[in-house]
């Protein structure tokens, strides 16, 4: 049975670990990271990060997939099995199958090369906050067809883990329609629970929420937010707690 990894640090700043055999990648993700007041050490392979790992207060780690010896899938899955950090997948492979492999086999995020330092520090911090949040806590927010909205962050993943980005408009709608599944909503109900009873928002400005979130929330030929003639809008799949 492997042992279990040394417990994380205690300390308020994060300790990230960057595992990537592409130097210039490790530098740039540490000088970015770094700026935001984030812990980083990095790691030319899988055999190097098991050392980093060993020595202990590793809060998460950034793992490239496609790397010489042992590749980035294989580590998070023994990562996720011996019960280590969460891990974002960083990987040139970004197809649909990909995704799903590195998800399915314990990832907590996959994102495509290229990504930018900034997108992946908005994962990071996503992650981190799940991770220090009390339990109930973390369990803020909503669920919807694999899909998941955390209140906390106003935070909106797609059924593979990828953040979504929605305007402080799109999501405080999303929020409403999460809210009350199922109801037709008329657009004054939408404007008075998004925006609150002052606004100086109009009806056409509902419609336009509306098409957006419509086009960012992509469920094959599902649309999730259904048009009621005459009288205004319903959020049609089954919402959970998360």
């Amino acid at each position: 049975m492997e042992a279990p990894f040394p417990e994380r640090a205690a300390e308020s700043i994060a300790h990230l670990l960057v595992v990537d055999d592409d130097a210039g990648i490790r530098l740039l993700l540490a000088e970015r990271l770094g700026t935001y007041g984030y812990r980083v050490t990095t790691a030319s392979g899988v055999a190097e990060m098991d050392r980093v790992l060993a020595r202990g207060g590793v809060d998460l780690v950034i793992l490239d997939v496609m790397m010489p010896g042992e590749d980035g899938l294989t580590a998070c899955r023994r990562l996720v099995q011996a019960g280590g950090p969460p891990v974002i997948l960083l990987s040139a492979l970004g197809d649909e199958q990909d995704r799903i492999v590195g998800l399915e086999l314990g990832a907590d995020h996959y994102l495509s090369k290229p990504c930018s330092p900034r997108e992946i520090l908005a994962h990071v911090r996503a992650l981190l906050r799940r991770q220090k949040a009390p339990e109930a806590e973390a369990r803020r927010g909503f669920a919807f067809m694999g899909w998941r909205m955390d209140l906390d962050s106003h935070e909106l993943f797609d059924p593979e883990g990828v953040l979504v980005h929605l305007s402080d408009g799109e999501f405080a709608v999303l929020r409403v329609f999460a809210e009350r599944p199922r109801r037709v909503l008329t657009r004054e109900e939408l404007l008075h629970s998004a925006r609150g009873p002052d606004s100086d928002a109009f009806d056409r400005a509902i419609d336009v929420q509306v098409s957006r979130l419509r086009r960012k929330l992509r469920a094959g030929d599902s649309d999730l937010i259904r048009t009621v003639r005459n009288e205004g809008y319903m959020f049609v799949p089954k919402v959970t707690q998360a």
